[in-house]
């Protein structure tokens, strides 16, 4: 795990941490032109390091290889990556649609969740349900990702207990975020009152396309 590093860059979106080469994507109050124009759902985003490497092959053993132990390492991970300055009331893991959390046997960000959970105190709730069972998200442009998810999921019936809340997300990996905006934004019909949205990994835009590994196929990010 100690080979495993942070995200690093010089320039930083203030509001989804998105990395970039240069401070020219960002406007005035440091914000680009997705979370500028009120498409990204959360009102903030957080992981620990990008989608590559090391990190990605433990991700993939955790998750494809079913290796639940790498729950607690890689929850240290995540926890590193919480924001300090932050007050949230409830954790809310991504759900996955039923059909695909039967064929894995776990949904691997609800034991991220809990590790979180168990770390901090802050209540772990199950306010979401995905609705519908959406094609993979691998191959498809960052419009088509949102359209994809568009309306997958909702607030489980007695799910109040978000309304005026501060909720932490949590899911393992962030590609284009459009599984993090859908989910938030179902949060934010339920009356919550901030979303931010934490991960173990993001895909880094910055690399080279042709030195990015393929996006697996089994996700929905």
């Amino acid at each position: 795990m100690s080979e495993a590093r942070p995200l690093s860059a010089e320039y930083f979106c203030v509001s989804c941490r998105t990395p970039f080469r240069n401070h020219f994507p960002l406007d005035f109050e440091g914000r680009c032109a997705l979370c500028r124009a009120g498409l990204r759902g959360f009102d903030a985003a957080y992981c620990y390091g990008a989608y590559e490497g090391l990190l990605r092959d433990l991700i993939h053993l955790y998750k494809y290889g079913r290796i639940k132990t790498l729950a607690r390492p890689l929850g240290d991970l995540l926890a590193s990556a919480l924001p300090l300055d932050e007050r949230f009331d409830l954790i809310a893991p991504a759900p996955l649609h039923w059909i695909r959390q039967w064929r894995r046997g776990f949904n691997q960000s609800e034991l991220l969740a809990r590790e979180i959970a168990r770390r901090t105190g802050i209540p772990l709730a199950r306010p979401l349900a995905r609705v519908r069972h959406t094609p993979a998200q691998a191959g498809l442009s960052n419009t088509a990702r949102r359209h994809n998810v568009a309306g997958a999921f909702r607030c489980r019936r007695g799910a109040r207990l978000v309304a005026g809340k501060r909720i932490l997300l949590i899911d393992d990996v962030m590609t284009t975020g459009s599984t993090g905006a859908a989910c938030a934004l179902a949060l934010k019909r339920a009356g919550a009152e901030r979303v931010a949205l934490l991960t173990i990994a993001r895909v880094d835009r910055r690399m080279n396309p042709s030195r990015l590994a393929p996006i697996e196929t089994g996700g929905n990010r």
